[in-house]
């Protein structure tokens, strides 16, 4: 059972009990642990891995590619060879867009993603429809986010060749049914790619269970370190991309004309590699299995239920998406009636409540719901039911405190 305690493990939360931090679909806090695994390799193995054949750097080498295992295992993919290491998921996404997309898009052929999708998922496959003349599509989902099944249908056609989707919405927290998409998609002729950058912290990922063909995700929205990600693809997809980027490490052999390049993972980790963070990002998913994945998944299924019965009691407040709390995965958009979204955010700022307002790195998914910005409170494990009404009661107050009149919570 995960409880309050589990707090003192954080040590910016131990150190502001005053700050309810609900901002997590941002990024996560880091538990001590993590930070001390990153410290400890800069302070008793910084050498540069894969390069030197002395014992440092031996040991900075079987630091970061235990850290490469550890995330194989923790989606479970079949093998090291299928886990990239990038800067995040949106550094992920565009290394399928430049070497995937420029070497096998043709033009006339089409990419298929969802209106949904947070614009990393967005501008690499607008770049790779420009340069290849190829179409960018849409699916667009119902009022509550969901994608049905007959609108993906009648949007895939034998020209598709790339489907990219959110496992789970950064704005409305809705879960796309990946599996079943992606099934669809190898049915066409199309590659599936899943980013998974709000699913993997918060439910079960198999990528063979899925079945898809790419995975991308940031280890700083799962109690890592900034500046780490991870590309999961398909080792024989893998094998048939160019690199990347292109330099040290991820060359064979080369000549004053020509190069040969490194076998998998290493083709596509070009320069230094973000050692210390990778040490980082591994210790963050043993703390995950610390605490027990199933665990965290309940707690944060409980959180989100309690967090939708505060939120639909606030008078004038419109909460987007599901109208199941679980539906909601952790994520609670929400407008208040004559507030902008910024004023929300810095009274709710005052009263030591963290939330985000804009537009959510999703601008076309706003503009189909016919608002600019919106108010997201985002939910980790971590989080308690006494700071859910703590935002709940401050949202109650943001439009007296504003001039539009007294209101309390329903």
């Amino acid at each position: 059972m995960i409880t309050k305690e589990i707090r003192k493990e954080f040590p910016l939360l131990a150190a502001h009990p005053e700050l309810a931090y609900l901002d997590n679909a941002a990024t996560t806090q880091k538990p001590e642990q993590v930070i001390r695994r990153e410290e400890a390799f800069y302070r008793e193995k910084n050498a540069n891995p894969l390069r030197g054949l002395y014992a440092l750097s031996e040991a900075a080498t079987r630091e970061y590619e235990e850290a490469r295992e550890l995330a194989r295992a923790f989606i479970r993919a079949d093998s090291t060879e299928e886990i990239i290491f990038t800067r995040n998921a949106t550094e992920s996404l565009n290394l399928i867009s430049y070497s995937w997309a420029d070497a096998f898009l043709r033009e006339g052929d089409e990419i298929l993603v969802t209106v949904m999708e947070h614009h990393s998922n967005l501008l690499p496959w607008q770049r790779a429809a420009r340069r290849n003349g190829a179409v960018l599509r849409y699916v667009e989902c119902d009022a509550e986010g969901r994608i049905r099944e007959e609108d993906f249908r009648a949007a895939l056609n034998e020209r598709t060749r790339l489907v990219s989707m959110a496992q789970i919405s950064n704005v409305l927290g809705v879960e796309n049914d990946v599996k079943h998409f992606a099934a669809l998609a190898h049915e066409a002729g199309a590659l599936f790619s899943c980013d998974g950058a709000q699913s993997v912290p918060h439910i079960p990922v198999d990528v063979k269970a899925l079945d898809v063909d790419f995975l991308s995700f940031s280890g700083h929205k799962m109690l890592g370190p900034m500046g780490i990600g991870v590309l999961y693809g398909k080792k024989e997809l893998l094998e048939k991309m160019p690199p990347f980027l292109y330099g040290g490490e991820m060359i064979e052999y080369v000549d004053r004309q020509k190069a040969t390049y490194a076998e998998l993972p290493h083709k596509f980790e070009a320069g230094t590699v973000n050692a210390g963070a990778a040490a980082g990002l591994g210790e963050a998913i043993r703390c995950y299995e610390k605490l027990g994945f199933d665990a965290i998944c309940r707690r944060e299924k409980e959180l989100s239920r309690y967090a939708f019965e505060v939120l639909t009691r606030v008078p004038h407040l419109h909460l987007l998406g599901p109208r199941e709390g679980e539906a909601h995965n952790g994520i609670f958009t929400f407008t208040l009636d004559d507030v902008h979204p910024h004023d929300i955010a810095a009274i709710l700022d005052a009263d030591g409540v963290a939330i985000r307002a804009g537009h959510h790195c999703a601008q076309p998914l706003m503009k189909f719901l016919g608002t600019p910005s919106t108010a997201r409170a985002s939910l980790s494990f971590y989080n308690t039911e006494e700071e859910i009404l703590r935002l709940g009661e401050s949202l109650s107050t943001v439009r007296e405190r504003m001039g539009y009149g007294q209101s309390q919570l329903l």
